[in-house]
């Protein structure tokens, strides 16, 4: 906490020297991505339920209060925002194929970041795990620590997974059809190729323009290799999500690996910089999405039937 505290009051120090006109262009980028990936998810969607109207506007909403509340909150509670909200907006849907459309989504995903960090880990900047551990505010950095307490926790954790595999198949009839439900889409390569991975490679497109015009917001070396650096930094630091958005984790590991590109309080500006601006950004749309549509920010409200009742 003392480093993020640390790491804040540079940003405040430097703010002045922030270049506005390229801090709004990446802005602009940010919430421009935010409507792909929301296209993408409801495209997916749309092929699971063919018969049911699925509105973007209300599927929007249901994005970016997901990304305010992770933005917020750790664990990645947002998602459960995200899902009980396109829940209400799709008569007719059910969690478990909700669930399976982020898997159909996390196959471009997956590929893209497993493309980038193939490239970082030829440029030789990212942190061994001899130094990852003592990273200041690196969310993990205990468990890397104490190797004993990681493995046995690994192992509790796989077979968790497998009883709960064991007991969907023994228990829930109809999960294997919801799965295949939510992968419709995949099923017919030209349509999925053309109504969501389009999508969400502009979407891509567009989160590597943020952190280009980021970097020129506060007068770090705009290059190809640094904006593929700070993405695969952001992409690491929410491997695990133990706080909002990976904060404290991201900024360490900005600096670590754009080390040379300018002083460390250059950096750390940056860091701290991007992550607040953009969070603010995500607040304020999340919960305004979450305001419209529930017309209240207790979100209770939203799984209670009753309520659902009174305002549809």
């Amino acid at each position: 906490m003392e480093a993020v505290l640390d790491a804040i009051s540079a940003f405040w120090n430097y703010l002045a020297s922030v270049h506005r006109v390229a801090l709004t262009l990446a802005l602009g980028c940010h919430v421009a991505k935010t409507v792909c990936a929301s296209r993408a998810w409801r495209n997916v969607l749309v092929a699971a339920y063919p018969e049911t109207r699925v509105g973007w506007l209300p599927l929007y909403a249901a994005y970016v209060a997901g990304v305010g509340v992770n933005a917020l909150f750790p664990a990645r509670i947002g998602d459960l925002v995200r899902l009980t909200m396109a829940h209400r907006a799709i008569k007719g849907s059910t969690y478990t194929t909700l669930v399976s459309s982020s898997l159909v989504l996390a196959i471009v995903d997956a590929l893209c970041v497993i493309a980038l960090f193939s490239w970082a880990v030829t440029q030789g900047v990212l942190p061994s795990l001899d130094v990852l551990p003592y990273l200041p505010s690196f969310d993990f950095a205990w468990f890397l620590r104490h190797e004993t307490v990681a493995e046995v926790t690994l192992v509790v954790l796989v077979f968790g997974v497998i009883a709960l595999a064991v007991w969907i198949r023994a228990n829930v009839a109809e999960f294997r059809q919801r799965v295949r439900q939510a992968f419709t889409v995949v099923r017919t390569p030209a349509r999925w190729l053309r109504t969501v991975v389009a999508w969400q490679l502009t979407e891509w497109v567009l989160r590597l323009a943020t952190i280009w015009f980021m970097l020129g917001a506060f007068r770090i070396e705009q290059s190809a290799r640094n904006v593929l650096l700070v993405q695969a930094a952001g992409s690491l630091a929410t491997l695990v999500p133990i706080s909002p958005g990976g904060i404290g984790t991201q900024q360490a590991l900005l600096v670590y690996t754009l080390r040379g590109s300018a002083s460390r309080s250059a950096l750390v500006a940056f860091s701290v910089g991007m992550k607040l601006t953009v969070t603010c950004v995500n607040l304020i749309v999340g919960f305004t999405a979450i305001l419209l549509t529930l017309r209240t920010l207790r979100f209770r409200r939203a799984s209670d039937p009753a309520a659902t009742a009174d305002t549809s």
